[in-house]
């Protein structure tokens, strides 16, 4: 049987606000947002001044500042962010090669393979907080525990700047306490729902029948049932390559036209699969993520039958995701198109589909072409031509490039 795994969980505190006062001394001890300051402006990160109001990332700036008036907006460096990072990362690496990077401030560490040479678990992650205060002069919070599910619940126990152990006999002590919303995949549509069980903590939770979860909640029923008894087979996955593409857009104005909606998703499509053409790779699953004019956001996914890289066959699926919701349509702040389950393997065609895959195969090289050429604005599909952004598209679309972990 193999020893039990040693998990940490390394987290930068308020990583982007506490590099701006790091290097500004003006920032420091006061409430500070970085990220977009108009209208449509949202929260990248907020120091721990700024939360004590009830500011928090991904909030709307115009939110976060009637909660605080006196925060100060930057609108912040990522370049010298990602230069950080990889000092923080070259120091983790010191301690073990299982890395997974969660994001450009966090990652999980698998190091039951080093305590022979570093010591115990409490000693790496000591020594790990003192190398990146001493190196960075930032602080970072670590959680130790048997699994990647309780090494970040620890993490999170004791910020800023602390450390905290979750030991295999403590594991229920920890975690019954704890409102099931501290669980990964709760939020308030599985909230309302435990709710209606009668489940508001771990401990309830843990009371109830895995087939009830089941009944109610199907395969995430299993999972829940398993993290209310701090399971989690997770590895810590060593590559850093990103396991999604995606393309979105804000706009300056919510969108109330569906079909102008549809013509952006057309166009974001394309520019997916184009991506997904350039590295060679074929994506399974295509979702959209739309959010309305009140920050509410839903993504839809569908997995296809087969692998592909065709723009048509990601058009198709993410057109039927949008058209099903759009049913109640109601003005758009975002869309966005994005791909998973990336492999480097073409699908097999069918003995009847050939045609028909080479046909839209050769659309795609001459698309391809022709945007390698005089640049993608070059060439778009029938049905993205109404996507010029009228409304004023809040920048060029964001994506998650192949060459860099996923969020």
């Amino acid at each position: 049987m193999p020893p039990p795994r040693t998990i940490l969980h390394v987290d930068m505190d308020a990583f982007f606000a506490s590099v701006e006062q790091r290097d500004n001394p003006q920032y420091r001890g006061k409430p500070l947002l970085v990220g977009g300051s108009g209208p449509r402006g949202v929260v990248a990160a907020a120091s721990y001044e700024a939360r004590t109001f009830g500011c928090h990332s991904a909030q709307p700036t115009a939110v976060a500042l009637r909660l605080c008036p006196d925060a100060i907006v930057v609108s912040g460096r990522h370049s010298d962010y990602k230069a950080i990072s990889r000092q923080v990362f070259d120091i983790l690496e010191r301690f073990s090669p299982a890395i997974q990077p969660i994001s450009i401030d966090e990652a999980f560490l698998d190091v039951t393979g080093s305590l022979k040479l570093f010591g115990s678990a409490i000693d790496i992650a000591k020594e790990i907080r003192r190398l990146v205060h001493e190196e960075t002069q930032l602080t970072c919070s670590v959680g130790v525990a048997p699994n990647k599910f309780l090494a970040k619940l620890a993490s999170d126990m004791d910020k800023p700047d602390g450390l905290f152990v979750i030991e295999p006999d403590q594991i229920q002590q920890t975690l019954d306490p704890l409102h099931v919303t501290k669980l990964p995949g709760v939020g308030p549509s599985a909230e309302r729902s435990l709710a209606r069980l009668g489940i508001r903590t771990v401990r309830d939770l843990r009371s109830v029948p895995v087939v009830t979860l089941r009944a109610r909640m199907g395969e995430h029923g299993d999972r829940l049932h398993a993290l209310a008894r701090g399971i989690d087979d997770r590895p810590v996955r060593i590559d850093r390559e990103a396991k999604s593409i995606s393309h979105e857009h804000t706009f300056g104005v919510d969108l109330d036209n569906p079909d102008e909606v549809r013509a952006l998703i057309a166009r974001q499509a394309q520019d997916v699969a184009m991506r997904l053409r350039k590295h060679n790779r074929f994506a399974r699953t295509v979702t959209i993520k739309v959010r309305f004019g009140n920050f509410e956001t839903i993504t839809r996914s569908h997995t296809l039958d087969q692998q592909t890289d065709e723009t048509r066959t990601i058009h198709d699926a993410a057109r039927t995701l949008f058209d099903h919701w759009a049913r109640s349509f109601q003005p758009v702040r975002l869309i966005g198109v994005g791909v998973s389950q990336l492999t480097d393997a073409p699908a097999t065609p069918g003995l009847f589909d050939t045609g028909h895959h080479e046909k839209e195969r050769a659309v795609d090289r001459i698309s391809d072409a022709i945007a390698d050429k005089f640049g993608k604005d070059a060439i778009t599909r029938a049905s993205s031509l109404s996507a010029k952004p009228r409304h004023g598209a809040h920048g060029p679309g964001s994506d998650t490039p192949l060459d860099q972990p996923p969020d």
